[in-house]
């Protein structure tokens, strides 16, 4: 008896001794700065060397560099209800560009306040009044931008609980306007990839595009001071990424890297290791999930992806074998699905007759005007004439580590014919398992012109807009 008594009491002691180390911090809040148009190669701590971020570039540093996470599409409005789902766009049915949330589904905002969380929007909204409503605290753009008040105001507002803010910028969205930042980035210096024409009028227009960059790193940088002067910076963590790939042909709208990769950064003091970088491959769709273990709120039974705070706080390596991602109806309707793992990516192109559907907001671009001018010149090189191929290959082969602009389609290669029917496999299974409907099933009426992305007149369309669907 009396060795059972002394095992006890050490037992005891050292567990008390153990709780220290052992106890969990206080609930984190949470914020989501989310750009628009962002593509993940244009800011400095991801290797841009002309893009001045010096914000965005700090909480790189102060916190892990994501280099490898891909969205589910690459469309405003079906990301932004993927990534507060946690579920795929087709599966909700906001696949196309401005379908609302449907009455009765639930968001992120819902789940973190029965965990006692304060939620609010700032900014761009884009996810229907179903979704906007599940929010504490709502404050739309007004101007060309959120206002950081707006910031200060939601602090009030939640008191002393722990808050949840989806701050969504409007920058680097189109149209662009002169003198956004006190000091424009040099067009001479700009980074111009090899599917656009190399000429002045296509480097202003990626000038201008990296000010608005530049414009919205300013604004995270006094979102960030006054989160410091209220003394809630070090309980915050703090994530950073886009909605879709900048607004230049094939990138916004496609699915090449250029349109579904993200940046991805996360900062939380004293949990997650300063200057650290995670490689392995990632979808976004884990964003949800992650905030709720954050919360410490069970998962939804809905969302598909998984909590990814095991690899910010214990260096886990929980990479994905493979992502996916899908196009819709944006002013142009697509049915095009992409599988992607670490080395290759597989795309499927329903609408093979039509050229690729431009974005209206692309149309009157400068760079878009000088890939125009090229095609009636015939002065474009082989990677700037993709974007106009029709009719277009029903599948597309890539290796992404060899070819990372995604320019030599090996689809028609006989070496690879073994891995393209794995990886298209892979990508029909994906579809059954989330409920994705098949290309046949519904086609809308394009609201641009392909190849021009010219807006057509509403006279023109056969049915009306609520009846396409």
């Amino acid at each position: 008896m009396r060795i059972a008594f002394w095992l006890v009491c050490f037992i005891l002691l050292n567990t008390l001794r153990l709780e220290p180390a052992t106890a969990q911090p206080t609930t984190p809040n949470v914020i989501v700065f989310i750009a628009d148009d962002a593509g993940w190669r244009d800011f400095g701590c991801y290797g841009n060397p002309a893009i001045r971020t010096p914000t965005i570039d700090r909480l790189a540093r102060e916190g892990m560099r994501f280099d490898q996470v891909f969205l589910t599409t690459p469309q405003c409005s079906p990301t932004r209800t993927s990534l507060l789902t946690g579920q795929y766009a087709h599966t909700l049915r906001t696949e196309d560009l401005h379908t609302p949330l449907a009455e009765g589904q639930t968001i992120l905002p819902t789940h973190l306040k029965e965990a006692g969380y304060y939620t609010g929007l700032i900014g761009k909204t884009h996810i229907g009044p179903t979704a906007e409503a599940q929010f504490d605290f709502l404050e739309p753009i007004k101007q060309s931008e959120p206002q950081p008040d707006d910031f200060k105001s939601l602090l009030t507002e939640a008191a002393d609980k722990p808050f949840f803010v989806w701050y969504a910028f409007s920058d680097p969205h189109r149209g662009y306007q002169s003198n956004t930042i006190d000091e424009p980035h040099d067009p001479a210096e700009v980074v111009v990839p090899p599917y656009l024409v190399d000429n002045q009028e296509t480097r202003q227009d990626l000038a201008m595009y990296y000010d608005e960059i530049g414009r919205l790193d300013q604004n995270v940088a006094r979102v960030l001071q006054m989160l410091e002067e209220a003394g809630k910076s070090s309980n915050t963590v703090i994530f950073f990424l886009s909605d879709n790939g900048k607004p230049f042909t094939r990138a916004k709208g496609t699915l090449y890297d250029a349109g579904i990769r993200t940046p991805l950064i996360v900062r939380w003091p004293e949990q997650v290791k300063a200057r650290s970088t995670y490689g392995g491959l990632l979808s976004a769709v884990h964003l949800a999930p992650t905030i709720m273990d954050l919360a410490g709120v069970e998962a939804d039974t809905a969302m598909v992806g998984r909590s990814l705070v095991p690899i910010l706080t214990q260096r886990a390596t929980l990479a994905d074998q493979f992502v996916f991602s899908e196009r819709n109806w944006h002013d142009a309707d697509e049915h095009m699905r992409s599988v992607r793992s670490d080395s290759f990516k597989l795309i499927k192109n329903a609408y093979i007759e039509w050229p690729h559907g431009t974005a209206a907001d692309l149309a009157g671009s400068p760079s878009h005007q000088a890939l125009m001018q090229g095609k009636q010149q015939g002065t474009l090189t082989e990677a700037q004439k993709l974007i106009f191929q029709v009719p277009r290959p029903m599948i597309e082969f890539y290796n992404v580590k060899e070819d990372p602009w995604e320019l030599n389609n090996l689809a028609y290669d006989v070496r690879y014919r073994p891995m393209i029917q794995q990886y298209y496999t892979v990508l029909r299974a994906w579809q059954e398992e989330t409920n994705d409907f098949p290309p046949h099933l519904r086609r809308r009426y394009d609201h641009t012109d392909r190849v021009t992305g010219t807006i057509f007149s509403k006279d023109w369309y056969p049915e009306s807009y609520a009846n396409e669907k």
